[in-house]
């Protein structure tokens, strides 16, 4: 008997990460090119690019777009991958896309066409491009998964491209230098189509801009031409800001995500937005303003309010890049809070560590339900080498972690990995 379509595909993990396009052009081809049935804004960077892919379609979707964004991993449910018009697909949708996509698969296999079996991302990624032809979407916002040139979402035709950011992560899949991890992000630029590009480090800046001119693609670059302050910090971390940029002046507006790195993400949204106006995407500045205000995207410096009314502070901080940032903002929450962390084995722990542990108290390490997660164990020692005087423990169940890191209600911090916090809020749901 077959397997149920959720778990063949949920099985499909096992054939871990695979980069070229080989499989994603046969699957597509084989049903019918659904890609090619919206137009799209492909988003790349090593961190921010989730927070522009949310920023940019809620903003189309105020400006009456009938959009879809595509985002990877999901917290705590696969639906959260493919939202149509605001909301994640409900599970009969999802159920008929994978279902068409689990047939390709098998149709293309039978005949030889597929060398190798497809990845879970290749699949979900073509079930997102069904879903949002079936729903006869306008526009789509695709995060890249991984790298970008190699990426399985590379088969779609933007009308326009952004690389939020270059930093260290992945180094194994993408190069040891920032030049060659930008090189590989930059595979998402199309000929003649627009980039948009946040901070790079002088080195990957470089290495971009080569390939858009090679490509003979505009380069635009937000940190030019985008002036944000000064800056309020106001309820639960929004900030108010001026901003500008070489196309519009919107006045004060107020942005919903938490912390500095979130006003370079907002100013690459924004001219993302505006060069996709350019285009011939409906936007306006004032569904700009509004989105800005109103964009929600779980995981990033979310308060969350614990039974024994601590707050817990939850964000995915899984680079180097990203720790820095989060440590940026505890240092404006005053006293520092115990850290509940884990981290992937693949991941360069010592530098997250390194930024992280002077903004936070006692450590709680703990593991995350993914088989790449790294021990517990192991973790704890790599602490106890980096600041020895740190109190420090482990616990193999994340929902105890954060239990005994808000003992008699202190706040606590929760980062290290996306999968993490999705054990999480699955354990604050439950209790």
């Amino acid at each position: 008997m077959a397997p149920d379509t959720f778990d063949w595909l949920f099985d499909l993990a096992q054939f871990g990460i695979k980069f070229g396009l080989e499989n994603m052009r046969a699957i597509v081809a084989e049903l019918g090119h659904p890609e090619r049935a919206f137009r799209s804004l492909h988003v790349a960077g090593t961190n921010g690019k989730g927070s522009v892919t949310a920023m940019a379609e809620t903003a189309l979707r105020l400006a009456g777009q009938r959009t879809a964004r595509y985002t990877s991993p999901h917290l705590v449910d696969l639906a959260e991958r493919f939202v149509i018009d605001g909301r994640p697909v409900d599970r009969a949708a999802l159920r008929e896309s994978a279902d068409r996509v689990r047939g390709a698969v098998d149709a293309l296999r039978t005949r030889g066409v597929l060398e190798v079996h497809p990845t879970f991302f290749e699949v979900t990624t073509a079930i997102a491009f069904d879903l949002f032809r079936v729903a006869q979407v306008d526009v789509a916002v695709c995060e890249v998964g991984l790298g970008g040139r190699l990426d399985a979402t590379n088969v779609l035709s933007p009308v326009a491209t952004a690389i939020t950011s270059i930093g260290f992560d992945h180094q194994q899949y993408l190069g040891s230098t920032l030049a060659d991890i930008a090189r590989e992000k930059a595979g998402i630029i199309k000929p003649g189509v627009p980039v948009v590009l946040g901070s790079l480090p002088h080195d990957a800046a470089a290495a971009v801009a080569r390939i858009a001119d090679e490509r003979h693609a505009p380069l635009v670059r937000s940190d030019e031409e985008v002036h944000v302050g000064p800056v309020t910090t106001v309820a639960n971390g929004q900030q108010q800001f001026a901003l500008r940029t070489v196309t519009r002046d919107y006045g004060r507006v107020q942005l919903a995500l938490a912390g500095a790195h979130q006003l370079g993400n907002a100013a690459v949204a924004v001219r993302l937005l505006e060069v996709a106006e350019h285009q011939g995407i409906a936007v306006g500045a004032e569904a700009i303003r509004r989105a800005l205000g109103a964009v929600q995207w779980p995981g990033r410096l979310q308060h969350l309010t614990l039974a024994n009314g601590a707050d817990a502070l939850l964000d995915a901080a899984h680079n180097g890049e990203g720790a820095a940032a989060l440590a940026q903002y505890l240092g404006s929450l005053g006293a520092p809070r115990p850290l509940v962390f884990s981290a992937m084995r693949d991941k360069d722990v010592t530098t997250m560590l390194q930024a992280l542990l002077p903004a936070v108290s006692d450590i709680v390490i703990t593991r995350a339900s993914n088989p790449r997660a790294a021990e517990p164990a192991d973790i704890a020692r790599l602490v106890q080498t980096l600041a020895p005087d740190r109190r420090v423990s482990t616990c193999e169940s994340p929902a105890e972690a954060i239990a005994r890191a808000s003992h008699g209600g202190q706040d606590v911090v929760v980062a290290g990995s996306i999968f993490l916090l999705g054990d999480v809020l699955e354990a604050v749901r439950l209790s």
